[in-house]
């Protein structure tokens, strides 16, 4: 039967490998197997013999199922096969299970051993607010189907949630001050220890900010492996985020430009968070350009982006640096 196996390599590199082949020969292959008594391991009179004899005489047939059985089974997979493929398409490799079986050994080992080999992207985009952050994340997340880890997004989902810790931040984001930097590295590390970042990859936006708390996600298990800044100047970024507003019912974010909102309804209802309005945009700006080369120091061989472009061009630079060393 066609399978398709999902391996997790030291909780970093998920591979997904589908053996396929041509139903007449998966049909072949359900008669003439024989059933190892001591051992439970499966052979067949034709594709996989033992190498030893005292295994060979003490085979027993196996109890098969039903040609009906057989046929119901193959169907099944069949109609379930595409939507496993799509499920794992980002880490799927098809091998051909019509070959000897050692020849499909070697082909599943060295896949294995080249995603061995490969980094799991592990991406912080920095820059100053209005820099287009958190849009080239939906990019690269839509395109490559890495995770979108957006922190101010992600700590009011969990002060949402009634967990301990939403007690702890609640406070915080209610009365505007900072979450205190251990809670949000609690946070951050359990979302990115989750098993779509640890196969997928993760884009990280909104974290760190300073010195101490880059150094502080360096010490932990979830350094990024690129590091981008995305350069652009104070006022185009003031003139940006004078465009974003918020649906206050969905708490979705809009821009008249990159995003706008998707009927004359939820425009009507837009409005600016306190943190968008110009007097907060002013001071934040201060606070990175302060920040920044020490963040600099941190990462120096961190890319710096062009992001006074529109945005699909700020993404072809992006995308362009992913995959050089």
């Amino acid at each position: 039967m066609c399978v398709c196996v999902c391996v997790c390599v030291h909780m970093c590199v998920c591979v997904s490998v589908l053996l396929e082949a041509p139903d007449d020969v998966l049909l072949q292959r359900f008669q003439g197997r024989q059933v190892d008594p001591l051992t439970g391991d499966i052979y067949h009179h034709t594709f996989i013999r033992p190498v030893d004899d005292i295994i060979t005489d003490r085979l027993e047939e196996g109890r098969g199922l039903s040609e009906e059985q057989r046929l119901a089974k193959l169907q099944l997979f069949r109609r379930e096969v595409t939507g496993l493929s799509s499920t794992y398409q980002h880490v799927l490799k098809v091998v051909n299970g019509d070959q000897p079986h050692a020849d499909v050994y070697q082909q599943v080992l060295a896949f294995v051993q080249t995603r061995r080999r490969s980094r799991t992207p592990r991406i912080l985009l920095l820059g100053p607010p209005g820099s287009g952050k958190s849009h080239q994340a939906r990019l690269l997340s839509n395109k490559y189907k890495m995770v979108d880890v957006c922190c101010g997004r992600l700590l009011r989902s969990v002060a949402a949630d009634g967990s301990a810790v939403a007690q702890q931040i609640q406070p915080y984001l209610e009365n505007g001050r900072p979450v205190p930097d251990s809670l949000v590295l609690q946070v951050l590390q359990e979302r990115l220890s989750q098993m779509d970042c640890s196969c997928r990859g993760w884009i990280l936006h909104g974290f760190p900010s300073e010195l101490q708390q880059a150094k502080n996600l360096q010490e932990s298990q979830y350094q990024p492996n690129r590091v981008f800044f995305l350069d652009v100047t104070d006022e185009v970024c003031l003139e940006r985020i004078g465009l974003r507003a918020t649906d206050p019912i969905s708490g979705q974010r809009f821009h008249a430009v990159t995003q706008p909102a998707p009927n004359s309804k939820v425009q009507d209802r837009l409005q600016t968070r306190p943190e968008d309005r110009t007097p907060t945009v002013e001071h934040s700006l201060e606070q990175y350009r302060n920040h920044s080369a020490a963040l600099q120091s941190v990462y120096p061989d961190a890319v710096h982006i062009d992001a006074d472009q529109d945005p699909h061009s700020v993404f072809e630079s992006l995308e362009s640096k992913l995959t050089t060393d």
